[in-house]
């Protein structure tokens, strides 16, 4: 039996509606720099809309902060080249954290208009809610600025919805996870009679 080419968890490889392929994988420490390279490329709206606020640049100590997540807690994917961490251009970041109550996680999602529109923060959306279910998050959750209707929209159609945060200018998007099901025991099997 030949040896499949398995990969690492949370690894896999997507071919865009343009043709180009991306590797989706969990953030390393060297994506910090590549990070930091990446951030003068955004758009100031990209940024504002991720950051909820203007940035000119992504200092040293943030990019060491974003791919240096806590494993107990948090969880970071990166969609990028399909090279070797620190060289590979990053063109999408998805990141959610889960909080102090343990049962609550914030997601935040920033996909660069160069890969924008191809279904990119729908799979990377999945796949923080598909982690979240595994460390049994009943609720996640995230700020989203009322101008941003394209995460609204994307929200909505994976079935989250909105609440009001009390800051103007914002809307929480919120999806709640049902429990897991319990796990049926099979009936016993009859005893053979005799």
């Amino acid at each position: 039996m030949a040896a499949r080419n398995r990969m690492p968890p949370w690894h896999e490889h997507v071919r865009l509606a343009n043709g180009r392929d991306i590797l989706i994988r969990p953030i390393r420490p060297e994506d910090a720099g590549p990070m930091q390279a990446a951030f003068t490329l955004l758009e100031p709206d990209e940024i504002r809309q991720r950051f909820l606020h203007p940035m000119k640049e992504l200092s040293a100590q943030q990019a060491e902060r974003l791919t240096r997540p806590d494993p107990r807690r948090d969880f970071a994917l990166v969609a990028a080249e399909p090279l070797p961490p620190g060289e590979a251009l990053v063109g999408a970041v998805a990141r959610i954290s889960i909080d102090d109550n343990g049962s609550d996680a914030e997601f935040a999602i920033l996909v660069s208009h160069y890969v924008n529109g191809m279904g990119l923060g729908r799979h990377l959306m999945r796949r923080l809610v598909r982690w979240a279910k595994g460390r049994k998050v009943r609720r996640v959750y995230g700020d989203v600025l009322e101008s941003n209707l394209p995460m609204q929209a994307l929200a909505t159609s994976l079935g989250f919805r909105q609440e009001p945060t009390g800051e103007p200018g914002l809307v929480r998007v919120v999806l709640d996870i049902p429990p897991p099901k319990p796990k049926i025991a099979p009936p016993p099997m009859p005893l053979p009679a005799g």
